[in-house]
C-alpha cells in the first residue's frame, strides 16, 4: 500500500476565524491583491482590516466563473502594483482565480502556456506569491486543492492549472461567511461537494486516509444538506462546511470520477452552476457504476464503497448501492436540479462530450470503465 497526502499549508476553522486573517497576513506581505466576488460589500471590510495593520490593499473583481481574459485581468493587476500577497474570498471560482493569479506573479510567461488541454501545460517553477483563501460558500473545496478551472470561450471549454505548488498557504474557513447564502447557492455547491466526497470514496486512487475523510464528510452531508437547503440552520451550515472542506481534501488526493469527467466538458457549452450539472448527471452515474458491477458478478471493493455511501446516506445500516441513487433523486426533485436539455444540452452535443469526458483526468479514477455506450446513455438520461 502506497500513497501520499498534501494539502493547503495550514487551515484555521470555526465561527469567527476570519478575526485571524490580520495576524495571517502580517508574516506574508505587505501589498496585497484581494480577489472577491462582484459584491464589494464584504470585501470593503476586509480591506479596513488589513489597511489598519499595515497592508496596502487592491481589489480585484471575479463577478462569474473565471475566463482566461479574466484571470489575465488579475495577473496584469498584480504584476502592475508589484502585489506580493494574495487574498481571495469568495466561492470556488474566486478562489481559483486567486490561485493562478498568485502562481503568475512569480512565473512569468503567458497563462496559456500553463493550462492543461489547450495549452502546454507548462510546468510551474517559482514558488508562487502567498495566497490565502477564504471560502464563503460550501461545496468546492478549493481551499485545499492544487488546481484551478478556468473556462475559455474561445474553445468552449473548462480547463485547468495544476501543480502542487498552486496549494494556498493558508485556508480560513469560517461557516459564519456561509450563513447569508441563498438557496439556489446552498443547492449548487452543497451538492457539488456530496458528488466529489462519493467520487472520491469509490475512486480507484482512495486510499485510507481518504477514505476516513470521505466517510465524515458523507455522514455530514447527509444530515445537513437539506437541513442547510431549507432552513439555512447554523449547525447545518456548519456541517456543509466540513463536509466541502473533507471534499477537497479528498479529491486532491483521491481522484473523481465520470461524473466530473462529464461535468467538464459540459460545463464549458452550458450556462449552468458546476455543482447543478453535477448533480443532474451523479444518479445516473452512480446506477451506471452499480449495474456493471453487479453484472460481473464477483465481489466487488468499489460495489461495497457504494453500499456503504448509501447506507451512511440514508442512515439504514441495510441499505443496498441503488438506495444511494434513490435518496440522491429525491433530494435532487426536492431541490428542483433541472434536467440538462432545460439548461441547454441538446442531442447532437452528446458524441462530443462524451469523446472529451472519455479522455479526461477524472474519468479515469471512476471504480470501473465506462464505454462511449454508456456514457452517451448517462447524458440521455440526464436530459
Amino acid at each position: 500500500m502506497n500513497f501520499e497526502f498534501s494539502t493547503t499549508g495550514r487551515i484555521i476553522f470555526g465561527n469567527g476565524s476570519i478575526k485571524q486573517l490580520p495576524g495571517c497576513v502580517k508574516p506574508l506581505g505587505r501589498n496585497a491583491l484581494l480577489v472577491c466576488g462582484k459584491k464589494n460589500d464584504r470585501s470593503d471590510s476586509i480591506v479596513d482590516i488589513l489597511n489598519s495593520s499595515g497592508v496596502k490593499t487592491s481589489i480585484f473583481n471575479v463577478p462569474n466563473e473565471p475566463t482566461i481574459p479574466l484571470v489575465m485581468q488579475g495577473i496584469h493587476e498584480a504584476r502592475s502594483k508589484a502585489c506580493d500577497l494574495v487574498i481571495g474570498i469568495g466561492g470556488g471560482s474566486v478562489i481559483d482565480a486567486g490561485k493562478v493569479i498568485s502562481a503568475m506573479i512569480t512565473n512569468h510567461g503567458e497563462l496559456s502556456e500553463y493550462l492543461e488541454v489547450i495549452g502546454e501545460g507548462k510546468n510551474i517553477t517559482k514558488t508562487p506569491a502567498p495566497y490565502i483563501a477564504i471560502p464563503t460558500t460550501a461545496g468546492t473545496g478549493a481551499e485545499v486543492t492544487r488546481n484551478a478551472v478556468i473556462a475559455s470561450p474561445e474553445h468552449k471549454v473548462k480547463v485547468s492549472m495544476r501543480s502542487p505548488f498552486m496549494y494556498p498557504r493558508i485556508a480560513i474557513v469560517d461557516p459564519e461567511l456561509t450563513y447569508s447564502m441563498p438557496p439556489e447557492i446552498t443547492v449548487s455547491t452543497g451538492l457539488d461537494a456530496l458528488t466529489q466526497l462519493i467520487e472520491a470514496y469509490v475512486s480507484n486512487k482512495a486510499n485510507p486516509l481518504t477514505d476516513g475523510i470521505c466517510i465524515e464528510g458523507l455522514k455530514r452531508a447527509g444530515r445537513s444538506l437539506s437541513l442547510a437547503y431549507k432552513s439555512g440552520e447554523k449547525s447545518a451550515r456548519e456541517d456543509m462546511c466540513v463536509a466541502s472542506l473533507f471534499s477537497g481534501l479528498a479529491l486532491a488526493n483521491a481522484k473523481l470520477g465520470a461524473v466530473h469527467g462529464l461535468a467538464a466538458p459540459l460545463g464549458g457549452l452550458l450556462s449552468a452552476p458546476h455543482g447543478l450539472i453535477c448533480a443532474r448527471l451523479l444518479p445516473f452515474v452512480i446506477e451506471a457504476n452499480v449495474n456493471s458491477l453487479l453484472e460481473n458478478g464477483r465481489p466487488s471493493d468499489s460495489l461495497n464503497r457504494f453500499e456503504t455511501a448509501a447506507q451512511i446516506l440514508t442512515d439504514n445500516i441495510k441499505a443496498k448501492a441503488i438506495d444511494a441513487v434513490n435518496w440522491i433523486t429525491k433530494i435532487c426533485l426536492e431541490m428542483k436540479i433541472p434536467a440538462l436539455k432545460d439548461i441547454g444540452l441538446k442531442e447532437s452535443h452528446i458524441p462530443e462530450i462524451v469523446r472529451q469526458a472519455k479522455n479526461s483526468s477524472s474519468t479515469k479514477g471512476n471504480p470501473m470503465e465506462l464505454t462511449e455506450e454508456k456514457l452517451t446513455q448517462i447524458l440521455q438520461q440526464a436530459m
